[in-house]
């Protein structure tokens, strides 16, 4: 039996949905298929790889990609990470559980380096 896709969505899929991406496969990884994509693909930023390399999740290999209607209709839940893919998001077929999570953008992060 395959396992049941978790789709992580974003504007950009760029930091939030990568990094949740990445949790989602340290975490949940035995018990979901983890995916993340964008209403557009801006590539994955620095910031969140050097950030997820801190707490010993490696996400250096992942690619931005926009989202799959087809992996879409496949996915047992969607949860989207920001207000533009809540409101943006292709039409969620009816069998997909879906649930927002919003969180600001890491990428227009304000501050040092560190802050940031």
């Amino acid at each position: 039996m395959s396992k049941p896709v978790l789709y992580f969505l974003c504007t950009g899929n760029s930091c939030r949905s990568q990094m949740a991406e990445g949790f989602g496969h340290k975490y949940l990884g035995d018990k979901f298929a983890v995916f993340s994509a964008g209403i557009q693909a801006h590539g994955v930023n620095p910031k969140a790889i050097k950030a997820m390399a801190e707490t010993g999740v490696d996400i250096s290999q992942h690619a931005s990609n926009i989202i799959d209607s087809e992996l879409l209709d496949k996915a047992e839940y969607a949860v989207t990470l920001c207000g533009d893919a809540k409101d943006k998001c292709p039409m969620t077929p009816s069998h997909v559980k879906r649930f927002h999570w919003g969180f600001d953008d890491p990428a227009k992060a304000e501050g040092t380096d560190e802050e940031k």
